[in-house]
Protein backbone atom coordinates (compact mmCIF):
# COMPACT_ATOMS: atom_id res chain seq x y z
CA UNK A 1 0.00 0.00 0.00
CA UNK A 2 1.07 3.58 -0.65
CA UNK A 3 0.72 6.07 2.21
CA UNK A 4 1.09 9.85 2.20
CA UNK A 5 1.85 11.54 5.53
CA UNK A 6 1.48 15.32 5.80
CA UNK A 7 3.51 17.13 8.46
CA UNK A 8 4.19 20.73 9.46
CA UNK A 9 7.35 22.39 10.80
CA UNK A 10 6.46 23.96 14.17
CA UNK A 11 8.39 25.48 17.09
CA UNK A 12 9.59 22.96 19.63
CA UNK A 13 6.86 22.19 22.15
CA UNK A 14 7.34 24.20 25.34
CA UNK A 15 9.57 26.85 23.79
CA UNK A 16 9.01 30.49 24.77
CA UNK A 17 7.32 32.25 21.85
CA UNK A 18 8.42 35.78 20.95
CA UNK A 19 6.76 37.75 18.14
CA UNK A 20 8.37 39.99 15.56
CA UNK A 21 7.89 43.75 16.03
CA UNK A 22 5.06 43.89 13.48
CA UNK A 23 3.24 40.98 15.22
CA UNK A 24 2.96 39.16 11.89
CA UNK A 25 5.26 36.22 12.62
CA UNK A 26 7.14 34.32 15.32
CA UNK A 27 10.73 35.34 15.98
CA UNK A 28 12.62 32.18 15.10
CA UNK A 29 16.25 33.08 15.76
CA UNK A 30 16.40 31.30 19.10
CA UNK A 31 13.83 28.57 18.47
CA UNK A 32 14.22 24.89 17.77
CA UNK A 33 11.80 23.23 15.34
CA UNK A 34 10.12 19.87 15.00
CA UNK A 35 6.78 18.43 13.90
CA UNK A 36 3.85 18.12 16.28
CA UNK A 37 3.56 14.97 18.45
CA UNK A 38 0.44 13.91 16.53
CA UNK A 39 2.34 14.07 13.24
CA UNK A 40 5.28 12.12 14.67
CA UNK A 41 2.74 9.39 15.47
CA UNK A 42 1.29 9.64 11.94
CA UNK A 43 4.74 9.01 10.44
CA UNK A 44 5.34 6.09 12.81
CA UNK A 45 1.93 4.61 12.02
CA UNK A 46 2.61 4.80 8.29
CA UNK A 47 5.99 3.11 8.67
CA UNK A 48 4.50 0.33 10.81
CA UNK A 49 1.68 -0.28 8.30
CA UNK A 50 4.13 -0.55 5.41
CA UNK A 51 6.36 -2.87 7.44
CA UNK A 52 3.31 -5.10 7.92
CA UNK A 53 1.58 -4.82 4.54
CA UNK A 54 4.33 -3.70 2.17
CA UNK A 55 4.35 -0.59 0.01
CA UNK A 56 5.90 2.83 0.54
CA UNK A 57 5.62 5.99 2.63
CA UNK A 58 5.82 9.50 1.21
CA UNK A 59 6.09 12.40 3.66
CA UNK A 60 4.99 15.87 2.53
CA UNK A 61 5.27 19.32 4.04
CA UNK A 62 4.52 22.88 2.99
CA UNK A 63 7.09 25.49 3.96
CA UNK A 64 10.48 27.01 3.27
CA UNK A 65 13.76 25.25 2.52
CA UNK A 66 14.36 24.84 6.27
CA UNK A 67 11.43 22.39 6.36
CA UNK A 68 13.61 19.85 4.56
CA UNK A 69 15.04 18.98 7.98
CA UNK A 70 11.65 17.69 9.15
CA UNK A 71 11.28 15.67 5.96
CA UNK A 72 14.73 14.13 6.47
CA UNK A 73 13.83 13.28 10.07
CA UNK A 74 10.75 11.41 8.83
CA UNK A 75 12.80 9.59 6.21
CA UNK A 76 15.35 8.68 8.89
CA UNK A 77 12.69 6.66 10.74
CA UNK A 78 11.44 4.84 7.66
CA UNK A 79 9.63 7.09 5.17
CA UNK A 80 10.83 6.34 1.64
CA UNK A 81 10.76 9.78 0.06
CA UNK A 82 9.83 13.39 0.74
CA UNK A 83 7.95 16.16 -1.04
CA UNK A 84 8.48 19.82 -0.20
CA UNK A 85 5.79 22.25 -1.33
CA UNK A 86 8.16 25.19 -1.17
CA UNK A 87 6.94 28.60 -0.02
CA UNK A 88 8.66 31.73 1.26
CA UNK A 89 8.24 30.39 4.79
CA UNK A 90 5.22 32.54 5.63
CA UNK A 91 2.14 31.09 7.31
CA UNK A 92 -0.56 29.69 5.04
CA UNK A 93 -4.11 29.43 6.31
CA UNK A 94 -5.81 26.00 6.46
CA UNK A 95 -7.73 26.50 3.22
CA UNK A 96 -4.65 27.46 1.21
CA UNK A 97 -2.63 24.62 2.78
CA UNK A 98 -5.32 22.06 2.00
CA UNK A 99 -5.66 23.29 -1.58
CA UNK A 100 -1.91 22.95 -2.12
CA UNK A 101 -1.91 19.38 -0.74
CA UNK A 102 -4.90 18.44 -2.89
CA UNK A 103 -3.15 19.75 -6.02
CA UNK A 104 0.00 17.78 -5.09
CA UNK A 105 -1.99 14.55 -4.56
CA UNK A 106 -3.79 14.93 -7.88
CA UNK A 107 -0.52 15.63 -9.71
CA UNK A 108 1.38 12.78 -8.06
CA UNK A 109 2.35 9.70 -10.01
CA UNK A 110 1.50 7.67 -6.90
CA UNK A 111 -2.01 6.43 -6.19
CA UNK A 112 -2.26 6.76 -2.41
CA UNK A 113 -4.31 4.24 -0.47
CA UNK A 114 -4.11 6.22 2.76
CA UNK A 115 -3.52 9.87 3.63
CA UNK A 116 -2.41 10.41 7.24
CA UNK A 117 -2.43 13.71 9.11
CA UNK A 118 -1.87 14.74 12.69
CA UNK A 119 -5.15 15.59 14.37
CA UNK A 120 -4.02 19.23 14.59
CA UNK A 121 -0.82 21.22 14.26
CA UNK A 122 0.97 21.97 17.51
CA UNK A 123 1.25 25.71 16.79
CA UNK A 124 -2.06 26.79 15.23
CA UNK A 125 -4.33 23.93 16.32
CA UNK A 126 -6.70 24.46 13.40
CA UNK A 127 -8.08 20.88 13.17
CA UNK A 128 -8.99 21.65 9.54
CA UNK A 129 -6.44 20.58 6.93
CA UNK A 130 -7.09 16.83 6.93
CA UNK A 131 -10.85 17.31 6.78
CA UNK A 132 -10.58 19.87 3.98
CA UNK A 133 -8.32 17.57 1.95
CA UNK A 134 -10.72 14.66 2.39
CA UNK A 135 -13.68 16.79 1.31
CA UNK A 136 -11.88 18.13 -1.77
CA UNK A 137 -10.80 14.62 -2.85
CA UNK A 138 -14.20 13.12 -1.97
CA UNK A 139 -12.62 10.59 0.40
CA UNK A 140 -13.96 9.15 3.66
CA UNK A 141 -12.37 10.75 6.73
CA UNK A 142 -12.03 9.78 10.38
CA UNK A 143 -10.47 12.22 12.85
CA UNK A 144 -8.93 11.87 16.31
CA UNK A 145 -7.90 8.25 15.73
CA UNK A 146 -6.09 6.29 18.48
CA UNK A 147 -6.03 2.90 16.75
CA UNK A 148 -5.83 1.84 13.09
CA UNK A 149 -5.95 -1.51 11.29
CA UNK A 150 -5.93 -2.27 7.58
CA UNK A 151 -7.89 -5.28 6.36
CA UNK A 152 -7.53 -5.58 2.61
CA UNK A 153 -9.37 -2.64 1.07
CA UNK A 154 -10.82 -1.52 4.40
CA UNK A 155 -9.48 0.58 7.26
CA UNK A 156 -10.83 0.17 10.79
CA UNK A 157 -10.23 3.31 12.86
CA UNK A 158 -10.72 3.55 16.62
CA UNK A 159 -11.16 6.78 18.54
CA UNK A 160 -11.99 7.64 22.13
CA UNK A 161 -15.58 8.55 22.97
CA UNK A 162 -16.76 9.17 26.51
CA UNK A 163 -15.65 6.22 28.60
CA UNK A 164 -14.98 3.92 25.67
CA UNK A 165 -14.16 3.83 21.96
CA UNK A 166 -15.94 4.28 18.65
CA UNK A 167 -15.02 2.04 15.70
CA UNK A 168 -15.26 3.30 12.12
CA UNK A 169 -14.90 1.09 9.06
CA UNK A 170 -14.08 2.95 5.83
CA UNK A 171 -13.14 1.85 2.35
CA UNK A 172 -9.70 2.80 1.06
CA UNK A 173 -8.51 5.25 -0.12
CA UNK A 174 -9.27 7.31 2.96
CA UNK A 175 -8.03 10.20 5.08
CA UNK A 176 -7.18 9.56 8.74
CA UNK A 177 -6.07 12.13 11.31
CA UNK A 178 -4.29 10.52 14.27
CA UNK A 179 -3.70 11.60 17.84
CA UNK A 180 -0.68 11.23 20.04
CA UNK A 181 -0.78 7.86 21.82
CA UNK A 182 -1.74 5.74 18.83
CA UNK A 183 1.83 4.42 18.99
CA UNK A 184 5.26 5.20 20.41
CA UNK A 185 7.32 6.98 17.70
CA UNK A 186 10.87 5.81 17.20
CA UNK A 187 13.76 8.28 17.19
CA UNK A 188 15.99 8.79 14.14
CA UNK A 189 19.20 6.80 14.47
CA UNK A 190 22.57 7.82 13.06
CA UNK A 191 22.41 5.09 10.34
CA UNK A 192 18.83 6.19 9.65
CA UNK A 193 19.93 9.80 9.15
CA UNK A 194 22.68 8.70 6.79
CA UNK A 195 20.21 6.65 4.74
CA UNK A 196 17.77 9.57 4.71
CA UNK A 197 20.32 11.79 2.93
CA UNK A 198 20.26 9.37 -0.02
CA UNK A 199 16.48 9.10 -0.28
CA UNK A 200 14.68 11.10 -2.99
CA UNK A 201 13.28 14.50 -2.10
CA UNK A 202 11.09 16.33 -4.58
CA UNK A 203 10.48 20.09 -4.48
CA UNK A 204 7.38 21.71 -5.97
CA UNK A 205 6.07 25.28 -5.95
CA UNK A 206 2.39 25.39 -4.98
CA UNK A 207 -0.10 28.07 -5.92
CA UNK A 208 -1.57 29.90 -2.95
CA UNK A 209 -5.31 29.60 -3.41
CA UNK A 210 -6.95 30.48 -0.13
CA UNK A 211 -9.85 32.47 1.14
CA UNK A 212 -11.66 32.40 4.45
CA UNK A 213 -10.05 34.11 7.42
CA UNK A 214 -7.06 36.40 7.04
CA UNK A 215 -4.58 36.99 9.85
CA UNK A 216 -4.49 40.54 11.23
CA UNK A 217 -1.80 40.02 13.85
CA UNK A 218 -0.47 37.50 16.33
CA UNK A 219 -0.94 37.92 20.08
CA UNK A 220 0.76 35.91 22.80
CA UNK A 221 -1.40 35.01 25.79
CA UNK A 222 -0.61 36.78 29.08
CA UNK A 223 1.84 34.91 31.27
CA UNK A 224 0.33 33.29 34.32
CA UNK A 225 1.55 35.00 37.46
CA UNK A 226 2.37 33.11 40.63
CA UNK A 227 2.48 34.44 44.16
CA UNK A 228 2.93 33.10 47.67
CA UNK A 229 1.62 34.47 50.96
CA UNK A 230 3.09 33.61 54.34
CA UNK A 231 0.20 33.07 56.77
CA UNK A 232 2.39 32.92 59.82
CA UNK A 233 4.80 30.70 61.66
CA UNK A 234 4.08 27.78 63.94
CA UNK A 235 0.78 27.59 65.81
CA UNK A 236 0.04 31.27 65.16
CA UNK A 237 -0.69 30.39 61.52
CA UNK A 238 -3.38 27.83 62.37
CA UNK A 239 -6.37 30.26 62.59
CA UNK A 240 -5.47 31.81 59.22
CA UNK A 241 -5.09 28.37 57.63
CA UNK A 242 -8.53 27.35 58.88
CA UNK A 243 -10.00 30.63 57.60
CA UNK A 244 -8.44 30.04 54.19
CA UNK A 245 -9.74 26.46 54.04
CA UNK A 246 -13.23 27.75 54.79
CA UNK A 247 -12.95 30.34 52.02
CA UNK A 248 -11.97 27.55 49.62
CA UNK A 249 -14.90 25.48 50.98
CA UNK A 250 -12.63 22.58 51.96
CA UNK A 251 -14.07 22.68 55.50
CA UNK A 252 -17.31 23.99 56.94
Amino acid sequence: MEILVCVKRVPTTGAKIVLTEDAQAIETRNLGFTVSPHEECAVEEAVQLVEKHGGGVTVLTLGGQESIQQLRDAMAVGADKGVLLETDGGEWNPMATANAIVDAVRASSESFDLLLFGNEAADSGDYQVGVRVAHALDLPCVTGVKGLEINGETAVAKREAGGGFELYEVTLPAVITVKEGINLPRYPSVPGRLRAKKKPLQTETPQKVGGGLEMVKLVTPPEQSKSAEVLGEGVTAVPKIIELLRELKFVE
